[in-house]
């Protein structure tokens, strides 16, 4: 593999570091961009990604940095568009930086890895879980530190199959690569066990008012409801499905699992169910960890929050690894090698997705708090 550059990104690059401190880049510091979401109706799962790549910064900078330089955190906001990604990879290879902890939201990953790839950046994403991201590409510095649609969907059929039994199911979805996406695999999954899956539809992100499909919902005789998508979409289905009567009981992905969903959907949020990553927080080696979220006022429980200091914790392993901060032979260590991490020892399949990763079901109550669902 070999190190690509544009002429254009190299000679931005080049008058960028010129403008730097005696017209040299730093070279005391190893720069990781934090990519996502932080502007527009999804910051939170900004914060949760950043909140986890700071964290982690702090730590491995507290024990000596790496190859004896400090981490440093860039953050670029993508304000979850898929059209912002390609302006957020080229930012980030013609300010010279090798490493990238994101993109948060699978339609703004696919649109930025190409070039990512193109141009030999690392990037390892903690929350798009779309099989797009990586299926069929071929990439050498695309790696992900959470499960993929087609693990999560399976487990949320399993669980609705095995645990729900519904007589009749709809199906909804944002219209979106990671709504969509997902939606689809659960659908396949019911269908594939003999569900009768009533109905399958895509709502507009961003509208005010679902109740034209919420009146289908009603008229389906649907027992059971799966929503691909994100919180505030699900949390006004659940509000003015409540109001109109509905009384049917939704699961979505990790998508929904935002605590600002109580302040949309209201007390009809209580016993929503979903599927997020196993809280890692119970894992008694990761007890330092915890503490050094909490020492922080920081919350580690959330849905991105140790994906995305594991994402970190490869980078830093794979720079020492390599023996260089050099993004390609790094890329090359993270393929041949497994990484101890906060959610578990992790290794890559030749696409750049872990081997194994676990999801869990959880409901979520109206005082924001969420259990494990026994």
């Amino acid at each position: 593999m070999k190190l690509r550059f544009t002429p254009a990104a190299a000679a931005v690059g080049l008058i960028a570091g010129m403008l730097m401190s005696g017209g040299a880049l730093a070279a005391d510091t190893i720069r990781i961009a934090v990519a996502g979401p932080f502007t527009g109706p999804v910051t939170q799962y900004g914060a949760m990604v950043k909140e986890g790549v700071d964290t982690a910064i702090e730590m491995i900078n507290a024990k000596g940095g790496v190859l004896g330089k400090q981490l440093e955190a860039i953050t670029i906001d993508d304000g979850c568009e898929p059209k912002q990604g390609p302006v957020v990879a080229n930012r980030v290879v013609n300010d010279e930086i090798h490493y990238v902890v994101g993109h948060v939201c699978s339609g703004a990953t696919i649109a930025a890895t190409d070039i990512y790839n193109n141009e030999g950046v690392v990037m390892v994403t903690p929350s798009a879980t779309a099989p797009a991201v990586t299926d069929g590409k071929n990439y050498e510095t695309i790696f992900r530190t959470i499960g993929r649609d087609d693990q999560q969907g399976p487990a949320a059929a399993k669980f609705i199959i095995e645990k729900i039994k519904p007589q009749k199911v709809a199906v909804l979805h944002d219209k979106q690569s990671y709504g969509q996406g997902i939606a689809s695999s659960v659908r396949d999954e019911l269908k594939k066990a003999g569900v009768d899956v009533v109905m399958f539809e895509g709502i507009n992100a961003g509208d005010s008012d679902y109740s034209a499909v919420i009146t289908k919902l009603k008229s389906s005789g649907a027992d059971f409801v799966y929503y691909g998508g994100y919180h505030p979409e699900m949390g006004l289905l659940l509000r003015q499905g409540a109001e109109q009567g509905l009384k049917t009981q939704f699961m979505g992905p990790e998508g929904v699992g935002n605590p600002d969903i109580n302040a949309i959907a209201g007390g009809s949020v209580e016993g929503m169910l979903l599927t997020l990553p196993a809280d890692f927080t119970q894992d008694a080696s990761n007890a330092g960890i915890v503490k050094a979220f909490k020492d922080k006022d920081r919350d580690p429980s959330g849905a991105f929050q140790l994906t995305a200091f594991s994402a970190t914790q490869a980078i830093a392993d794979g720079i020492t690894g390599a023996g260089e901060d050099d993004p390609i032979k790094v890329a090359e260590y993270l393929h041949a090698n497994s990484i101890k991490t906060p959610i578990g020892e992790i290794s890559w399949n030749k696409q750049g997705d872990l081997n194994d990763f676990k999801f869990d079901v959880f409901q979520w109550h109206k005082d924001g708090s969420k259990t494990v669902y026994k």
